[in-house]
């Protein structure tokens, strides 16, 4: 069965290594055309395009897929089915229409739950117990198609949206192998989804970083472990703002107002949350320092205690 991927990130290069493991028959790989990173703006390759080159298929990477480009790559290619995993662009229905096998994509959610961008970190933030991956088919809208496989994880209580990410990349990749084994032996489901029951979640930005110390104890775990590795939860002490990276639950109660500094110990640092709830952060970063303990920090940035 012959394979065009198409994908760009960490997250894809994953799938893509996986299928050139098992030997499938990856005749091309279309990815994002290449982006200036850094001070210096240098022209770096994305995860997909590197692996690619390495393992010696041909690369293609147009600008646009509306302008007839991107089609003609394909028609010259000729695949039976095309592999889209976190590609950036969507794909237009004369595309999708040319695979004998139509298009298949992984997706890193239970679908018909957080469609959209940025399903992973969603998951953690809205604390989820469970998440997972979903193999589809690519359809004219967003995250629609018919369900071929899904597979369930629990997510740790601390566990990050980073952490989670590359467990959900590992286990996207391996459902996408034996899926496509399941199309070529003409065995694989095609479930439709429940669209009344879709959910749609945006991509992060800085303005969800200020931790609300007013909500319960549990929301604002979920915050400080589902906004990292970006954009990382923050709060003030001391006048500055200080990245929060890690926090552990107590068993304490409290009457005083959220955001009152209860304690600074070797421990860490315990703030008053909603509903008379407290936490205890033991992990933080300040401006133009390192990550470090909250008992490293106190040493050198002694704070007050308001009254319990």
């Amino acid at each position: 069965m012959r394979i065009v991927f198409m994908g760009t990130p960490d997250f894809a290069a994953a799938s893509l290594k996986k299928l050139l493991d098992e030997h499938f028959d990856v005749v091309g790989v279309l990815t994002q055309p290449d982006k200036a990173r850094g001070r210096g703006m240098s022209v770096s390759y994305s995860p997909v395009k590197a692996l690619a080159l390495e393992a010696g298929l041909p690369v293609f990477q147009p600008e646009s897929m509306r302008d007839g480009s991107a089609l003609r790559i394909l028609q010259d290619l000729k695949p039976e089915i095309l592999v889209v995993v976190a590609y950036g662009r969507i794909l237009p229905d004369d595309i999708l229409a040319l695979p004998k096998y139509g298009a298949v994509n992984v997706h890193a959610s239970l679908l018909p739950k957080y469609r959209g961008a940025a399903p992973i970190q969603w998951a953690v933030l809205n604390g989820d117990r469970v998440t997972g991956v979903s193999i589809m088919y690519l359809a004219h809208d967003m995250d629609s198609g018919d369900i071929i496989n899904s597979r369930e994880t629990e997510i740790g209580e601390k566990e990050t949206s980073g952490q989670l990410f590359d467990r959900l990349m590992v286990m996207g990749a391996e459902l996408l192998a034996e899926s496509l084994r399941e199309i070529e032996a003409g065995t694989a489901a095609r479930i439709p989804q429940d669209h009344s029951k879709a959910s749609y979640v945006s991509m992060l930005d800085k303005s969800m970083s200020p931790i609300d110390w007013s909500r319960p104890a549990r929301s604002i775990m979920k915050q400080i472990f589902g906004l990292q590795p970006w954009p990382v939860a923050t709060m003030e002490l001391n006048g500055t703002t200080i990245r929060v990276f890690d926090a552990d639950y107590t068993a304490h109660r409290t009457s005083a107002s959220p955001g009152t500094i209860l304690n600074a110990d070797r421990n860490g640092i315990e703030i008053a949350c909603g509903e008379g709830e407290t936490l205890l952060l033991t992990e933080l970063q300040a401006p133009g320092k390192k990550r470090m303990s909250a008992a490293d920090y106190l040493r050198g940035h002694p704070v007050i205690c308001g009254e319990d």
